[in-house]
């Protein structure tokens, strides 16, 4: 009998962490491109990508995607699936005459436009993020959630819905797929810990245990975990049904002040996922044989 198959995305930069914070991120297209192949040989099938300036500070500018999607399809058959969010710095972001911080829509939208892109973030919620002592607000209204849905739909894009509370799922995403604004499978990250972002859940298997039990019918889930809470929620994430998430954008750390690499980060989850009864979802497409994870979230096949 075949073991239950399960996708490991690899989240190998972010919008927000830097090389000082961990000189093994990869920033530059490049970089990204040769780390993201690093994991896909190591067994991660789907890739998160943001993309960065060549001062390394957050952009979503659609020329930059397109190097990077190049450059990474040139070597694999990875997903590739860009961020919408951007970051908290660079081109996303303006202050508001309150005080506050606002990570700019416009700039957000362009992040389904680079070439080759195949799923896109979609922040299915408004909250402000904390850091550096700036308060960063992300607003993400009905109206401009049905925007981006639709611009999404019109370009053969399949949104991965980002939720960080159960509002966020009973709500926002519910209200979007009673719209028909996206076709099932569904697929759902619910990002766990993320303790910067106002309303956003700390991990415990009950709360997650609760999010997973309002998602949406014929939902395929992932869960993001930050930081420390990244091994003990993927593992949660396991026993739920669902797929897991790692990569220096979520966790900087192999333990406790130990400094990660994201092919570490791949290579152990793909152990943890064997030892655990199951295994990796190949992105390989060997002639003849079915593509999991494309087949599992309801992508076309390449080719």
């Amino acid at each position: 009998m075949s073991k239950p198959k399960v996708i490991i995305t690899i989240a190998p930069t972010g919008g927000m962490a830097t090389k000082k914070m961990n000189p093994n991120l990869p920033t530059q297209p490049q970089e990204i491109a040769d780390d993201t192949y690093r994991c896909y040989n190591a067994g991660a099938s789907l890739v998160a990508v943001h993309a960065r300036r060549p001062d390394d500070e957050a952009t979503c500018d659609p020329a930059i995607y397109t190097q990077i999607n190049r450059l990474i399809r040139d070597k694999c058959d990875i997903i590739l699936n860009n961020s919408t969010g951007g970051g908290i710095n660079g081109d996303m972001v303006r202050e508001l005459p309150n005080g506050l911080w606002e990570i700019m829509w416009q700039e957000r939208l362009k992040g389904m436009q680079g070439e080759g892109v195949e799923m896109c973030t979609l922040d299915a919620q408004t909250v402000v993020a904390s850091f550096g002592g700036k308060e960063i607000l992300v607003a993400t209204p009905p109206t401009w959630i049905r925007q981006i849905a639709t611009m999404m739909q019109e370009r053969g894009i399949k949104p991965e819905w980002e939720v960080f509370g159960l509002a966020d799922i009973v709500q926002d995403v519910q209200r979007s797929l009673n719209e028909g604004l996206d076709e099932a499978p569904h697929f759902v990250n619910i990002v766990i810990g993320a303790n910067a972002f106002q309303g956003a859940l700390p991990y415990t298997p009950r709360l997650l245990q609760t999010m997973v039990d309002h998602l949406p019918a014929r939902t395929v889930f992932n869960v993001s975990a930050i930081g420390a809470a990244q091994l003990p929620a993927s593992m949660n994430s396991l026993l739920l049904g669902g797929h897991v998430r790692v990569g220096l954008e979520d966790n900087l750390y192999y333990e406790h002040g130990v400094l990660a690499t994201n092919v570490q980060l791949v290579e152990r989850m793909v152990r943890l996922v064997r030892e655990m009864g199951f295994e990796p979802a190949t992105p390989a497409e060997p002639q003849g044989q079915r593509h999991e994870p494309r087949e599992i979230i309801g992508l076309r096949p390449l080719r």
